[in-house]
């Protein structure tokens, strides 16, 4: 499956077969919150937070690519990320595109 942020890719032509979508909600860890406030008080990057994030990306992106492969795409183009806070503690990652076959 390639994934692109591009409204194509070079060298293909492109049957549009609908947008795809992936999300994950995720919770903070209390234990992590701790340790990560002690952080905020000298500064520095938040490792904990970052890691946490990452993993919520990779889970959307594998959730929207499955979705894909249940059209029958060789790939999805116009990628896009968002985020929102959903409640304290907790943030949505939300990824979609649009699904795409070779002609």
């Amino acid at each position: 499956m390639i994934l692109v942020n591009t409204d194509y890719i070079p060298g293909k032509e492109l049957e549009v077969l609908g947008i795809v979508t992936g999300s994950t909600i995720q919770t903070r860890h209390v234990g992590k919150d701790i340790t990560q406030a002690f952080k905020h008080l000298v500064g520095g990057e938040l490792k904990e937070y970052n890691e946490m994030m990452d993993s919520a990306r990779a889970l959307a992106t594998k959730r929207m690519t499955e979705s894909a492969k249940e059209l029958g795409a060789d790939a999805i183009i116009n990628i896009r990320y968002s985020s929102a806070s959903i409640m304290q503690g907790a943030a949505e990652i939300m990824v979609y595109g649009t699904a795409v076959k070779f002609k």
